[in-house]
């Protein structure tokens, strides 16, 4: 039970990162379908920076610890918000189909981290050709045990994450400048409000949090990430939390909750007597997140309150 609880607040964690980021970007007017492809550039950020780190967790001091995961975190936010101004200068400079470029800068990524780790893996060793990244004694520095419950240290990444987007989008007049340009864009820009500025930090605030997300993930349970495999569509997964969160933030804590459970189960069922005893095969487990989460839109999808203006790039002499 207790291995479930930490693997629900890791997988929930993830998706409450990537969920924040297109929350952001969605409440800005920019649908950000191109979350998984920058949680993929977020996770090469930080799996580079682990593998060449000159500590190990046996040998590093708790500074070194600290500036270990500052260092990973500083890379992943940094892959995570240059990959995202592609989407904000194709989506709201050249005013392009923001539902087609998400889905290329998805199907870029994945490929493009692959050759950059297969030639590093090349240039270190001829014989490597594999797309592959260990950083084995890096996660270990990476989390701290608590009266025997394991928590990592990017779950209360995570939380700080909630309470300062929170804030930022219903206590700040930037929040509240960046949602009016998701609801009526013509309207804020009357006011004064630069819409186009505005969208382009909903969207690179998305990129940070969506980059986040990304390290999070594939230090999830692993110890070594193959960039082939992308993210297992958690992008995707993360887009059903924010809109089973009907895009307020603490809804999409307690929704990702909810999906981290659920995808926790596949890692942990063997180890559940009551669950054991259903004989379910270990595939259904692992489907689980994706099923409830097409059960999830079918009923919620019609009353949904997502902003009136994503998704329609802005032309400013319309009114």
């Amino acid at each position: 039970m207790v291995l479930l609880l930490q693997y629900t607040l890791v997988f929930a964690s993830v998706l409450l990162l990537v969920a924040l980021g297109g929350c952001v970007s969605e409440h800005s007017g920019v649908i950000n379908l191109a979350l998984e492809g920058i949680m993929v550039m977020g996770a090469l950020g930080g799996a580079l920076v682990m593998k060449f780190l000159p500590f190990t967790a046996a040998t590093a001091t708790m500074g070194d610890r600290f500036g270990m995961f500052f260092a990973v975190l500083g890379a992943s936010l940094l892959f995570g918000f240059v990959y995202s101004m592609l989407l904000a200068f194709a989506c709201v400079n050249l005013k392009a189909d923001q539902t087609i470029i998400g889905t290329a800068m998805n199907m870029l990524s994945t490929a493009l981290a692959t050759v950059v780790v297969k030639s590093m893996n090349t240039a270190l060793n001829p014989d490597d050709h594999s797309s592959e990244i260990k950083y084995i004694e890096a996660k270990k520095a990476f989390h701290s045990n608590i009266g025997g419950f394991e928590i990592s240290w990017f779950a209360i990444v995570a939380i700080i994450c909630l309470v300062v987007i929170f804030i930022l989008l219903y206590k700040t007049k930037f929040g509240l400048r960046l949602r009016a340009c998701g609801e009526h864009p013509q309207a804020a820009d009357s006011v004064g409000i630069n819409v186009y500025k505005m969208r382009w930090a909903g969207v690179l605030i998305s990129g940070v949090l969506g980059g986040l997300g990304g390290i999070t993930y594939i230090t999830a349970g692993v110890s070594v990430w193959k960039f082939e495999n992308g993210v297992a569509g958690f992008g995707f997964l993360a887009l059903a939390v924010m809109i089973f969160g009907a895009w307020d933030p603490l809804r999409i804590a307690g929704a990702a909750l909810l999906f981290g459970l659920c995808r926790a189960l596949g890692n942990v069922y063997q180890g559940l007597s009551f669950l054991e005893v259903l004989n379910i095969p270990s595939a259904v487990y692992n489907m689980l997140p994706y099923i409830v989460s097409l059960i999830v839109l079918a009923f919620t999808s019609k009353n949904s309150h997502a902003p009136k203006a994503e998704g329609i790039p802005y032309d400013k002499g319309q009114r």
